[in-house]
């Protein structure tokens, strides 16, 4: 795997491309992603580059801003929502400083989740609390994993965000049978070539392995489906509206998540 330098150039002229498709297109949502990706890019770089330091600090930021995220999502109480990003940042701290003591990290956590339906007396909603904040931290918590797996995760962030917009094209172009009920807008043409654009970067990027490519080509898209549940059943079309042309944060990072998970199994 090369290192963050090495990527840069890459990385610059990728987004330079972007900028110059975005423009051609004319269209307004792309341009206005593509600035957001103009300032999100470097920032990112930035935290890689900086080493296992800036990657924690990005994962608590990432992990704070999506665990409120999601729970405005799935209406969880405030209370709920801060010890969900409590929970969520101490197992990214417990990578960094602790290593190997993250799932201690987790349980410590779960509990502190369970005890706050429990001491507030919830007998209607309690259980749905529970459950619902014990999915937030499993699916959150993966974002641990970015400062143990470096510049490898660096990559694998590329080629996850090139193949969702290679999806999308795709799947605009091509039609063809839809990919999930949970998604009618994507298709599976449009999830293929997503997948092979991004097996393709993890080549462009001396990333591709067999984990590798498993995570972009089968992982992402999982996640994608997952996300997509969840918004579903809160019946809104994004998980916030503050990112520009984005929607929310997590709908940003629900590929990476679990194409981060399927990594970290197989390897």
């Amino acid at each position: 795997m090369t290192d963050v330098a090495s990527l840069v150039p890459f990385l610059g002229g990728a987004l330079a491309l972007a900028g110059i498709a975005a423009a051609l297109s004319r269209r307004r949502e792309l341009l206005v992603r593509w600035c957001c990706w103009a300032v999100g890019v470097p920032l990112v770089t930035g935290a890689f580059w900086w080493g296992a330091p800036g990657v924690t600090a990005l994962a608590l930021v990432v992990g704070v801003v999506a665990a409120m995220e999601f729970g405005a999502l799935t209406d969880l109480p405030r209370t709920d929502r801060a010890v969900l990003a409590v929970a969520v940042s101490g197992v990214v701290l417990t990578s960094w400083l602790a290593p190997g003591h993250e799932v201690r990290a987790a349980a410590v956590g779960a509990l502190a989740l369970a005890a706050v339906p429990l001491l507030a007396g919830d007998s209607v909603h309690g259980l749905r609390r529970l459950t619902t904040g014990l999915l937030g931290l499993v699916w959150l918590s993966v974002l641990a994993a970015l400062a143990p797996l470096g510049t490898t995760a660096l990559a694998l962030f590329v080629a996850v965000s090139v193949g969702d917009v290679a999806a999308y094209f795709a799947g605009q172009r091509l039609g063809g049978p839809r990919l999930s009920p949970l998604s009618p807008a994507k298709r599976w043409s449009g999830t293929l070539c997503g997948a092979a654009a991004a097996v393709a970067v993890l080549a462009a990027l001396s990333a591709l392995s067999w984990p590798t490519a498993v995570a972009v080509a089968v992982g992402a898209p999982a996640g994608d489906l997952v996300e997509s549940m969840v918004k579903r059943g809160a019946r809104v079309k994004d998980s916030a509206s503050w990112l520009a042309g984005s929607g929310g944060l997590l709908d940003r990072i629900d590929s990476l998540l679990l194409a981060l998970v399927v990594l970290l199994l197989l390897r």
